[in-house]
């Protein structure tokens, strides 16, 4: 089995130490007629650019005053939106009455199942779905406080009764949706509807971004007056990006965080970000399962606020990656989107964001979700081929789609809700599909994380069998950046990885410093081609 084992100096690892390579290639296009916005999008447009007409003549606000306090100043009447903790699914031996306020610190219902963050849906609905989509649509791109954020835009669906003063956010959100042109029409049977939502461009380089933000704002309500919970700090288990973005929230907010990380088990770039906010790291000789047993004990006995996907808030930040790629298709709903599945929350937080949307009368359906694994880390995969009829949690092989190395999912429940109300589908990803279908995306553009390369695997699966189509508009969640693991693709691409082909590796030529010798590299490259 191929692992992510450090390497020794390369010829890539050369190249890197001494960057002075530079390539350019000319563009290839082809008719993008079909992606122009439908008519309704022009009125937007012309609305827009009043706004930015009207806008340019208001007052800025005073030099003294910052966003926050302008805020505050400008605040209209608070609403009657509100939100609170149900047991998750609801069972006959439970209370059928059961709920908690989201002031308190709970995390399992009375029978120790989960628990979910279930709006005030009457409440919501008294507006019409136009309302909710011109509404999110104004806030798109503004600072103003705190709207500015892709989650706080959509605060009313989020956390409807935080005030502002306590929120905690990066401006996090608002990613980019990658049109994969090449990858679609040269590789996958010219699909020429193919996107990637790039949610690993955000503040600390994931998704988990956007669940951070709404807990450590709650954290930090629950903290200050009147509430003044006797909370001394956040902690968490992480393969890596929630432990980042856990840091980067609380050393924003000035609280606490505890991370405990597998040691050995996550790339240097995830480790550093932690250590760098001032997080309080602890390495445990366990693997992320262990680190989980071990966070749920601590905080158990101690003040200190679990911030895992085991706490729901999280899952309410993250649903509004789903609204956004809503918005950026200007409310058309896609047939399809791929989310990678470790831990498992994700894929219910997009389930979450599409039905709240489609209840709610801003979309009349909900596309198919597709839920991707590694092969090495495939619970739900094997309880999916079961015809859901017997979970089994495993211990977790070592895989390169390092953040989804999980063998016992916490939101295992979460995600047969969301793939049975769907009509989803799992698929899984061996080490060496996952890490072709990532070189393969990067050789047409993108630079993409092993995790996305799950995802893109299922996609070329699903394709090669005919259930996904060329015509049907197809979204790749990517988790995060390919920035936070570079080793493995160095490794790739100096075919560095036992009983890897690495088939579409692009490693470095070493030439002698003449024209003559560059000129001969040149001609067998590009076949005689310049």
């Amino acid at each position: 089995m191929a692992t992510a084992a450090a390497t020794t100096t390369s010829s890539l690892s050369l190249l890197f130490a001494h960057p002075h390579s530079n390539r350019s290639s000319a563009p290839q296009r082809f008719d993008r007629s079909h992606l122009r916005l439908p008519p309704r999008a022009a009125p937007h447009r012309a609305r827009c650019a009043s706004d930015a007409s009207t806008t340019a003549t208001k007052p800025r606000r005073p030099a003294e005053e910052n966003i926050r306090e302008e805020a505050a100043r400008l605040r209209g009447p608070s609403n009657n939106f509100s939100a609170w903790y149900e047991p998750f699914p609801p069972t006959s031996d439970g209370d059928p009455n059961e709920r908690y306020s989201l002031d308190e610190v709970v995390y399992r219902s009375s029978t120790g199942g989960l628990l979910d963050v279930r709006h005030d849906m009457e409440a919501l609905a008294r507006f019409p779905g136009s309302y909710w989509r011109d509404l999110f649509d104004s806030r798109v791109g503004r600072t103003t406080w705190p709207y500015g954020s892709g989650v706080w835009s959509k605060k009313e669906f989020v956390l409807p009764e935080i005030d502002s003063d306590h929120i905690v956010s990066l401006f996090e959100g608002n990613t980019n949706l990658f049109w994969a042109e090449r990858l679609g029409r040269e590789y996958l049977g010219g699909m020429n509807d193919l996107w990637v939502k790039q949610c690993g461009t955000s503040h600390t380089g994931s998704f988990k971004d956007l669940g951070m933000t709404v807990l450590v704002s709650q954290v930090n309500r629950l903290r200050r007056a009147p509430l003044s919970r006797p909370i001394n700090g956040v902690g968490c288990a992480s393969t890596g990006d929630t432990s980042a973005a856990l840091s980067a929230y609380c050393a924003a907010a000035g609280i606490p965080a505890i991370v405990f990380l597998p040691a050995d088990r996550i790339s240097l770039q995830q480790l550093i970000q932690p250590i760098a906010n001032g997080a309080t790291v602890l390495s445990l000789d366990t693997d992320f399962d262990g680190c989980m047993r071990l966070i749920r004990e601590v905080t158990a006995e101690l003040p200190i606020y679990l911030a895992n996907s085991l706490n729901s808030l999280r899952l309410e930040g993250q649903k509004t990656a789903a609204i956004e790629i809503l918005q950026q298709f200007n409310w058309q709903v896609p047939d399809w989107v791929i989310v990678p599945g470790g831990n498992l929350g994700n894929i219910y937080a997009f389930y979450k964001g599409f039905e709240m949307c489609r209840t709610l009368g801003l979309v009349d359906r909900v596309p198919r979700l597709v839920c991707a694994q590694a092969a090495n880390a495939n619970p739900l995969y094997r309880y999916y081929k079961s015809g859901w009829t017997d979970f089994q949690s495993l211990v977790a092989e070592t895989t390169f789609a390092s953040a989804i190395q999980i063998g016992d999912p916490v939101s295992v429940d979460r995600a047969v809700v969301a793939l049975k109300a769907t009509d989803g589908i799992v698929e899984e990803a061996t080490e060496e599909e996952l890490m072709d279908a990532m070189a393969l995306a990067d050789l047409t553009g993108m630079f993409a994380c092993p995790h996305t390369g799950v995802a893109l695997s299922a996609l070329f699966k699903l394709r090669g069998q005919g259930i996904i189509g060329p015509n049907d508009r197809t979204v790749v969640v990517s988790t995060a950046h390919g920035l936070k693991f570079t080793q493995s693709k160095i490794d790739y691409h100096d075919k560095n990885i036992k009983d890897m082909l690495c088939q579409y590796a692009n490693p470095p030529v070493s030439v002698k410093a003449d024209f003559g010798s560059v000129m001969d590299v040149l001609q067998k490259k590009l076949n005689g081609k310049i």
